[in-house]
């Protein structure tokens, strides 16, 4: 019988968490620079189900040992407040010196811990977020792992996205839902201004405007702001910086 299916038949939650910790804990040891196998540990789908992390590798790496502040949004779990945060263990391992913060419409505080804050309310909530952020402080690392529903994603990078610390990354996940239909996507018209494949695919011209042939043509935020946008299947990192002469 495996040690998880065990636990959940003899324990009760609370003493189940700190057990579960300590033994992936010791399962980790030794594999902090392989962010492939923590989350296999730690059993986050961002390895097996959608191989997010050999991307995140190339992209977070040089953050390894930086006092920084991740926020994920996004905890998992569903609908279950005892459940979920397990690639936020994986952030903490991979990160020794950073702090993880995350939020959830679902109320996820019992899985919180040292380095890892959690907070309950809307990815979509303005006043939310700034809240969050103001609490927060400089953020280096922005996940969005949330709700997938094409509305929300565009709303929360236009709120977040400003205030992502100059040379941080921000990621969108599963971004397959682009051509869902029940999170807001669409499969017959791509160039749907709706969808958010379309929308991030808008500011990767923006890249290039100092190229640009147009008389009195003005930079936008994003034009002035984004370094790059990586698309990878069913992921997008962005990097933010100042992007002028």
């Amino acid at each position: 019988m495996k040690l998880e299916k065990y636990l959940q038949q003899k324990l009760s939650v609370k003493l189940r968490k700190p057990i579960r910790n300590f033994v992936n804990d010791l399962r980790a040891m030794g594999h902090g620079n392989n962010l492939n196998k923590l989350a296999q540990i730690y059993g986050t789908d961002k390895w097996g189900r959608h191989y997010y992390t050999q991307h995140y590798i190339t992209h977070f790496k040089e953050f390894k040992y930086e006092k920084l502040n991740l926020l994920e949004i996004g905890v998992g779990g569903y609908d279950n407040p005892y459940s979920g945060g397990k690639s936020l263990r994986m952030w903490k391992k991979y990160f020794p010196y950073g702090k993880i913060f995350s939020l959830d419409i679902v109320d996820k505080s019992f899985l919180q811990e040292k380095r890892i804050k959690i907070f309950k309310g809307s990815q979509v909530d303005k006043e939310f977020l700034m809240n969050v952020v103001n609490e927060i402080g400089e953020i280096n690392l922005i996940v969005d792992d949330g709700s997938h529903i094409n509305e929300h994603v565009i709303e929360t990078f236009k709120i977040l996205f400003p205030i992502l610390k100059e040379g941080g990354v921000y990621v969108i996940e599963d971004t397959q839902t682009s051509y869902w239909s029940d999170y807001g996507g669409d499969n017959t018209n791509f160039n749907n201004p709706k969808n958010m494949m379309q929308f991030f695919k808008s500011l990767v011209d923006g890249i290039n405007y100092q190229e640009y042939k147009i008389l009195d043509y003005q930079p936008t935020y994003y034009d002035q702001n984004i370094l790059s946008i990586h698309f990878y299947r069913n992921i997008i990192f962005i990097q933010k910086g100042k992007n002028k002469d």
